[in-house]
């Protein structure tokens, strides 16, 4: 008997919660967008100008130089 009362109890409230919803209409706003047909493109000059990179006869010699620093405390302590 409880478990009947309580599934017409839930229909119940289940009807009603529908019953009360109102869909409204929703009015889009329409944009109107044109095809553009003509491109305009700007001209770029190219500046020749001489760079000179450096050249090493190893490679990462600049990474090896950096790797290699020492400190006070990397010195051998007497024991």
């Amino acid at each position: 008997m409880k478990t009947i009362a309580t599934l017409i109890f839930v229909l119940f409230i289940g009807v009603t919660a529908q019953a009360q919803t109102a869909t409204e209409e929703v009015k889009v706003a329409t944009i109107e967008m044109t095809i553009v047909t003509e491109t305009s493109t700007e001209e770029v000059s190219l500046e020749n100008t001489i760079e000179v990179a450096r050249l090493y006869k190893r490679d990462n010699a600049r990474v090896t130089k950096a790797l290699s620093f020492t400190t006070k405390r990397n010195k051998a302590k007497m024991a």
